[in-house]
């Protein structure tokens, strides 16, 4: 997976750091709010390993903070980051979380089919931290690491049945000495 871009776990909780007394804000697509009634229900580690359409085995670690909104709205403002931090320290008694691992903020409403998504950049506007979100997407690994994909070297497709070989050629040879148009009970023949 190409990770150069993504956020991880211990750069993520610096940032929180920088600015415990903000309140905490997602935002999910332009002008989309995650509401401010939000909670951290969880935070999970899930060790990922894979084998890319290449045959190149990847791994890698993401920490996934899901967001719940509750049905009824309960806040007007959304959690300072000192709570958000107090909910990490809380889960990293119990999990010690990879610091590398890759962060995705799982989240959904009525409107949002629930997704994971990265966050993308801080901002800091109007008093609070805003997390501003960005999609998760497909790629092939085995081409952006210069391969092709799912194709051998020769450029076919590695689920193409197999190319028919020619069949080795066995020159028989005879086995007996034996001269005559019957084998019979002690001549040798058999």
């Amino acid at each position: 997976m190409n990770h150069t871009n993504l956020l991880n776990w211990q750069a993520f909780k610096t940032e929180l750091l920088q600015h415990p007394e903000l309140p905490l804000q997602f935002q999910y697509a332009q002008d989309k709010w995650v509401d401010a009634s939000y909670h951290i229900t969880e935070i999970k580690q899930a060790p990922i390993v894979s084998v890319d359409c290449g045959g190149q085995m990847n791994s890698w670690t993401e920490i996934i903070v899901q967001l719940w909104e509750p049905g009824q709205k309960e806040s007007e403002q959304p959690m300072a980051v000192k709570k958000a931090l107090s909910i990490i320290n809380v889960v990293e008694k119990v999990l010690p979380l990879n610091p590398l691992g890759v962060v995705k903020i799982e989240f959904g409403n009525s409107q949002f089919d629930t997704r994971q998504m990265y966050p993308s950049e801080f901002t800091l506007s109007g008093g609070n931290l805003i997390v501003n979100l960005a999609p998760d997407a497909t790629q092939c690994k085995a081409i952006e690491r210069g391969g092709s994909c799912g194709t051998t070297s020769s450029g076919e497709e590695c689920c193409a049945p197999a190319p028919a070989s020619e069949k080795k050629k066995v020159q028989l040879v005879e086995l007996t000495t034996f001269q005559g148009d019957a084998c019979t009970p002690g001549s040798g023949c058999c």
